[in-house]
């Protein structure tokens, strides 16, 4: 019990040393619009792990006798589009999903239990003791009942186009893209994170590719800033909301 009311304790002041550093940090852009990050290599990004997909035999490529075309090839002339690391292509993203859920259950149970005797050995009263029999040993009753209903309705869209580039090239000839975008109006910064694995046939002869034909597809859309910042609950409330357990 005393160590995991010291785990607790220090989760608790080390929350409060991170929010202690965001607030310096926050205090020394007080009057100045949010910085824009620099722009950088994202394999060398913390967390930054490379794709690793089950890939099939490779074959080596063959070319016909007196003949310019090999086989596999995508165009007579070279392919302009997106094909090895270090290209850019354009992804348009493209969301506009809505869901609606209705769930409803219900139950309910009761039960009763009741054990006797009427009599003891055909007399109503137990010898010696002269008592009369009881006619109730053992009586239990329970009831139980549950009534749950839940509701989704949700609605998402985002239309946009952002660049990415090509960050690894896989054996099978699948492309891992990443792209991020960032725009700063006023005092707001708006974020476009967009990274999966592609198919280069799916690339469209414009070097763009729909968001919707991307495998593994990971997409962040938010913000950081002034308005952001209200929207956000105090760091003690946050706190309180993990540690808490009612």
């Amino acid at each position: 019990m005393l160590s995991r009311l010291v785990s607790v304790v220090s989760i608790a002041l080390a929350g409060a040393l991170l929010a202690g550093c965001a607030a310096l940090e926050r205090l020394g852009t007080i009057g100045q619009p949010p910085p824009l990050t620099a722009i950088e290599n994202p394999t060398t990004q913390p967390g930054y792990k490379p794709v690793q997909m089950p890939m099939p035999s490779p074959q080596p490529a063959s070319y016909s006798p007196n003949s310019l075309w090999r086989n596999g090839s995508r165009a007579f002339f070279k392919d302009q589009r997106a094909h090895q690391v270090g290209d850019i292509l354009t992804v348009k993203v493209n969301l506009n999903d809505r869901a609606m859920i209705d769930n409803q259950t219900k139950r309910s149970r009761e039960t009763s239990e009741d054990s006797g005797i009427d009599n003891f050995f055909g007399k109503s009263k137990v010898p010696i003791l002269n008592a009369p029999v009881p006619t109730k040993i053992f009586t239990a009753e329970s009831s139980s009942s549950s009534d749950g209903k839940g509701t989704i309705n949700r609605a998402e869209a985002l239309q946009t186009n952002v660049a990415a580039v090509v960050t690894q090239l896989l054996p099978n000839g699948n492309l891992v893209v990443e792209g991020k975008q960032e725009v700063r109006v006023n005092f707001e910064v708006r974020e476009l994170i967009v990274a999966g694995i592609v198919r280069p046939e799916d690339i469209e002869s414009d070097n763009t590719i729909d968001s919707t034909k991307i495998a593994q597809a990971r997409i962040a859309y938010g913000g950081r800033g002034q308005i952001t910042d209200v929207q956000q609950p105090r760091y003690g409330q946050q706190v309180l909301d993990v540690l808490l357990p009612f």
